[in-house]
């Protein structure tokens, strides 16, 4: 047992901001910058830098689109671009990803704050060594040792706003580790340890704020010790993630009210914005709905994803010319005709167009007509699940989408304008994009009234 293996805490400590620094961009010497602007910093200071600069000096900001919608898109792209894997999502805009570095932020940490219009910042590709960096470019320009902090703002569960936290690192112990020793009732501390780093970067941006300009400041009074920690250690291994664990027994005691939700989302959506799909997303969609229950074991339904707009074009075109050529053999005038045809519009304005066929591939051959009816129902209905499954999941990955039954009526032309075999019945369009009207809410569940026969 260890009685003492002192405290973290300091008699005091000093707050300094780092004034005069100039706007950066990227290949600026963010070092010289530094010593210039702080001649006064002493062995022992701890610099505290945002990651924000760093990203900057290191050429880490990507130019998009200045309209707001396309920024946005753009802006969801990289964040889904630089994360491995999503940890909570709250409609289409909100995210909470563990990006490439391991840490578990907002957004990936993808940031438009503080930074030019038309551009948006990813975090440094290794904060860590860019703290190692700077320290050493400083002691060869000032002939001080100091620790240098990389910080980034991040939120907490359960705790209501946000505080700057230490994603980089160097010359800190960034743990204060008190297992096994006595606190002053003589209680043994078992867990206890304190996030010096952390701790550090809220402290530092109590001076440095967020509308000042203030890229760095500066901690003057701690004990620091080198251990030869970085940042990374500050990173929970997964198999200590009582979060994720939490997430994993709910998930097994049945999260119904969540998945109640998601099938309620799905609803038909008739104007979507210019925003583009993300390519994989629509994919993971189709994947879903690719697992809807099938006779025989068989595989009763292709989904075809017409990505060529020239050719999409061409099919809608000739949709809506078989279409009007009905109509007019059924007397209508060209007036009605117009206003029926218009809505079909919703399949050219979309971003993406899906079209489900059901095939028969795997299907039994009857020598009577009843059974060989019977047996087409029963793959149509399969088709139609797997269409249904593809719609929530649409609906599960913020997508609006809206199914159309026009190419039922036009069979042979989608099959020739697609150059598809004669045995694949078209079940309408899906028409897909991001909703005109902002992010899907649930629906209330209808009533089963009339629709219900309980026998």
């Amino acid at each position: 047992m260890t009685t003492s293996v002192g405290d973290h805490a300091s008699a005091g400590v000093e707050l300094l901001p780092i004034v005069g620094l100039p706007e950066f961009r990227p290949g600026d010497d963010l070092a010289a910058a530094i010593a210039t602007a702080a001649p006064w910093l002493r062995d022992g200071d701890v610099l505290v830098v945002t990651s924000k600069v760093l990203s900057k000096v290191e050429g880490r900001l990507v130019a998009v689109p200045a309209d707001p919608q396309a920024r946005e898109a753009a802006r969801r792209q990289l964040v889904r671009s630089e994360a491995v894997r999503v940890v909570a999502r709250y409609g289409e805009n909100y995210m909470i990803t563990e990006n490439k570095l391991g840490i578990v932020q907002a957004a990936s940490g993808v940031d438009a704050s503080n930074v030019a219009s038309g551009e948006v910042a990813l975090l440094p590709e290794n904060p860590d060594a860019s703290a190692a960096a700077l320290r050493e470019a400083l002691r060869a320009l000032l002939g001080v040792q100091v620790a240098v902090v990389v910080i980034d703002t991040m939120g907490r569960a359960w705790r209501m706003g946000q505080i700057d936290a230490a994603i980089g690192s160097a010359g800190l112990r960034v743990l204060h580790r008190y297992a096994g020793t006595i606190d002053a009732q003589g209680n043994e501390l078992a867990v206890t340890e304190v996030a010096i780093a952390d701790e550090i970067a809220a402290a530092a941006d109590l001076v440095k704020g967020k509308l000042g300009g203030f890229a760095a400041a500066v901690v003057r009074g701690l004990s620091v010790v080198d251990d030869g920690s970085t940042a990374r250690d500050l990173l929970r291994p997964g198999n200590e993630d009582l979060f994720a664990i939490g997430t994993a027994e709910a998930i097994a005691q049945g999260t119904r009210e969540g998945r109640r939700e998601a099938v309620l989302l799905r609803r038909s959506i008739r104007s979507f914005s210019a925003e583009q799909v993300d390519p994989d997303t629509l994919r993971r969609a189709i994947a879903v709905g690719l697992t809807a229950p099938a006779p025989h074991h068989t595989h009763p339904v292709r989904f075809v994803w017409v990505r060529n707009r020239p050719l999409r074009a061409k099919l809608l075109d000739a949709m809506r010319a078989a279409w009007r050529a009905d109509l007019r053999g059924d007397g209508w005038s060209e007036e009605r005709i117009d206003r029926r045809v218009a809505r079909g519009e919703i399949l050219y304005g979309a971003a993406e167009l899906v079209l489900p066929f059901r095939v028969p591939d795997g299907a039994h051959e009857y020598p009577d007509e009843r059974r060989g009816a019977a047996e087409a129902a029963m793959f149509t209905v399969a088709a139609g699940a797997a269409v249904q499954g593809l719609l929530v999941a649409l609906a599960a990955e913020g997508l609006g989408s809206c199914w159309v039954s026009s190419t039922l009526f036009a069979a042979d032309v989608v099959r020739g304008v697609l150059d598809l075999p004669a045995d694949w019945s078209p079940l309408g369009a899906v028409a897909v994009g991001h909703p005109a009207d902002g992010p899907l809410a649930p629906r209330e569940p209808r009533g089963d009234g009339e629709f219900l026969v309980e026998l």
